[in-house]
């Protein structure tokens, strides 16, 4: 899996220094990444070089490499991401100042006690007076954690924090990372609906399939706030707007293509069930599991094998955890390829594109963390009690229209895209007839 260093070296501040330490990295087999100038001498210089390397070993060996060159010093190398989560990435801070003891008295006893009484005369006034209406709860078992696998609950907070601060980076909203330590879905369940009450939505994650099905349903079910598993729909809301925009650029109505979808595990029926009710002529689906069929057929998806939906697909959709699965030779001219597995794709976007792909492209590219924050917060601004069909197509048509020049998404880190992909969803919901005005917190706009 690939890693990010950082080297902090020390050079002679002259023309053509900098030079040979690029060219140096560049031998050693590091990609370049950030250059950052931590100070300028008249003699020498420092400066921070992030390098993506294949593993720890390399990032070892390319400092020895560094190091020998002549009046260079390497000071430090370390994993850029690893010191990035010292001391997690989240933290909760107060929205009140409290410095007199009048604001003690206003936050606390004794003026929190008639906020409490409004409360039990109206439950609806706690998205008023609390951040329960603009607050999510990200919930795992850490059964399927990104490549990694069931890895537990603990091990799966890193990731957690980073979905969570998605939230709080884009959105106006808040998120908590809540580690669920139960596998079987009647105790998953019944744990999440002990919590349910301190939150404005619940965001699935990370949960092994078919367990996911049952939970997000049961919980959709019991609960009167948004609940969605993130690898399911957020993934197929990225997808979806993906081939919008290939479609789109292509000249190819999407009712005129079949779509492959080739893995049927959350992220793969998410984007099965999607890109059909997005109105593909055809969506056609491959899995060697029986009981994925079984759950792809009953939503009216297709099933057949690998190699035909290489040779009768439009549009390929892999989602498989299966690093190189997909040959260069069984790319067809002119079609879409997107190979989502992380880190390592199905089939690399340029060897797709040098096999006669007309699109091609990898799950980092196609990242869910366009779909998530905009929906949720769509949601919560009009009150919604669900994130329904209607509302998961409104946000991958804004997606979609977002697309600048040749992208083929936008960026995640622009919160323009997420308020837009909000609006999309609340306008959904309303035209949907979703909409409850009552429950929208004080001041929570999508806009």
């Amino acid at each position: 899996m690939p890693v990010d260093f950082v080297y902090r070296i020390e050079q002679p501040h002259r023309t053509g220094m900098l030079a040979r330490v690029c060219r140096a990295i560049a031998d050693g087999d590091g990609l370049i990444g950030d250059i950052a100038t931590i100070s300028l001498g008249p003699e020498r210089s420092i400066r921070e070089v992030s390098v993506e390397v294949r593993d720890a070993e390399q990032a070892d060996r390319l400092a020895e490499i560094l190091d020998s060159l002549d009046e260079v010093r390497v000071i430090d190398h370390h994993d850029r991401a690893t010191d990035r989560h010292v001391g997690g990435k989240i933290a909760v801070v107060p929205r009140i100042r409290v410095e007199t003891l009048q604001d003690l008295r206003d936050v606390y006893t004794p003026g929190v006690a008639q906020v409490s009484r409004a409360i039990v005369e109206d439950p609806a006034q706690a998205n008023r007076y609390t951040w329960i209406g603009r607050t999510v709860a990200v919930c795992t078992n850490g059964t399927r954690v990104l490549g990694l696998g069931d890895i537990g609950p603990l091990a799966a907070m890193p990731v957690m924090e980073g979905k969570a601060i998605f939230y709080t980076a884009f959105t106006d909203l808040n998120a908590v990372p809540l580690l669920i330590a139960e596998n079987h879905p009647d105790d998953f369940v019944r744990t999440v609906l002990s919590i349910a009450p301190s939150f404005g939505a619940i965001h699935l994650e990370d949960i092994r399939v078919p367990e996911c099905f049952e939970i997000e349903a049961r919980l959709i079910d019991a609960l009167d706030v948004p609940v969605m598993h993130s690898d399911v729909h957020a993934a197929a809301v990225a997808a979806v707007a993906a081939i919008m925009t290939a479609c789109a650029t292509l000249g190819r109505p999407l009712s005129t293509q079949t779509v492959g979808q080739i893995g049927l595990g959350a992220a793969g029926i998410g984007i099965a069930c999607l890109a059909r009710a997005a109105g593909a002529d055809k969506v056609i689906a491959s899995d060697p599991d029986k009981l994925a069929q079984t759950h792809a057929d009953a939503n009216g998806i297709e099933i057949t094998d690998f190699e035909s939906v290489m040779a009768r697909a439009h549009i390929v959709v892999a989602a498989t955890g299966r690093p190189g699965l997909i040959g260069s030779e069984m790319v067809r001219e002119g079609q879409v390829v997107f190979a989502m597995t992380n880190p390592d794709p199905e089939i690399a976007p340029q060897v797709a594109l040098r096999a006669g792909a007309a699109f091609a492209a990898d799950g980092a590219a196609i990242n869910n963390a366009l779909a998530f924050p905009g929906m949720f917060l769509g949601a919560l601004s009009c009150g919604a009690r669900t994130i329904s069909t209607g509302m998961k197509l409104a946000a991958a048509r804004a997606i979609a229209r977002l697309t600048r020049d040749s992208w083929l998404m936008p960026s995640p880190l622009d919160r323009a895209v997420h308020r837009q992909v909000a609006a999309a969803v609340a306008d959904a919901a309303r035209q949907e007839g979703l909409h409850r005005p009552d429950r929208v917190p004080p001041g929570l706009t999508e806009r």
